[in-house]
């Protein structure tokens, strides 16, 4: 356990649960931000609402191996403690949870979390593992950070499903908020993974919003034929030459279900590989 820049950074399981457990034990609210790091401003804004919703703030740094699958960006994942620190110094983070990965999958680890259903359609097709990987990590984190209040972004937004599906089915007295995809002024969506981008495939990118913002245009206009739906926002995608796309879907808002006809609540939710990063991006009706 070290100190930065008035920020403690926690590596090991025991002493973080040690001190949740002396936090709680004075009745304060902990709330929690679980990252992997290589912030960005969609990161801090999390942070900054955490820190209005409890008493200590907690932030995890953990590039979590079990989400990433075999041909993955797990080694070449931006890795940056000190750059990270500077980031939130003056946010107001009381504590960094940065533990190895050993310390978190001891030797002989074999226990798995799975929420069935919602894990399989969109990112779960093309990801196998990944949500398996994604449960497994964020119910360790709570018992090891024992928060009172964790805050997700809607950018992600099958995995806010999954944790708040799982809280609900494990009965974990933990208070999910889900928070809204932070942008950059011309509509791209803030990743971790934009780094990855050049100036001319950054550009590009800019297909990913504009899509689904066609759609919701046409959505707001009266249109709910999902096909025509999705036929517009992939012309949007075909004009700037995306051709690797996972996926660029409609479906339920809560179940992530399909259905024929588009309705208000539903999710309009992207995946497309632009140059070496695979970019996600979603619209709600």
């Amino acid at each position: 356990m070290i100190e930065n820049r008035n920020i403690k950074i926690v590596n090991k399981v025991k002493d973080m649960q040690a001190l949740s457990n002396s936090i709680k034990k004075d009745g304060r609210l902990i709330s929690f931000v679980p990252t992997m790091g290589a912030l960005h401003e969609g990161h801090m804004s999390l942070m900054r609402t955490a820190k209005e919703k409890g008493d200590f703030l907690v932030v995890s740094i953990f590039v979590n191996p079990t989400q990433f699958g075999p041909s993955e960006d797990f080694n070449k994942y931006t890795r940056d403690l000190d750059g990270d620190i500077k980031k939130i110094s003056d946010i107001g983070v009381d504590v960094v949870f940065f533990p190895e990965v050993d310390e978190i999958y001891p030797e002989g680890f074999e226990t798995y979390v799975e929420v069935q259903e919602l894990q399989k359609p969109l990112c779960g097709q093309f990801r196998p593992g990944h949500f398996q990987g994604v449960a497994t990590v964020v119910l360790k984190l709570f018992n090891i950070v024992k928060p009172d209040i964790a805050i997700f972004g809607e950018k992600d937004y099958q995995q806010l499903l999954i944790i708040k599906k799982m809280v609900r089915d494990l009965h974990l007295e933990i208070e999910i908020i889900g928070m809204p995809i932070i942008r950059e002024g011309d509509g791209l969506a803030l990743s971790s993974r934009n780094a990855y981008l050049s100036d001319e495939e950054r550009l590009q990118a800019l297909a990913l919003s504009n899509s689904l913002d066609n759609i919701r245009r046409m959505f707001n206009g009266g249109e709910n034929n999902i096909s025509n739906l999705i036929k517009a926002g992939t012309s949007i995608l075909n004009e700037s030459s995306i051709k690797n796309i996972d996926y660029l879907e409609i479906r339920n808002g809560s179940t992530l279900k399909g259905q024929e006809e588009a309705k208000k609540g539903d999710i309009v939710a992207i995946a497309a590989k632009v140059g070496n990063a695979r970019l996600i991006d979603n619209t709600k009706l």
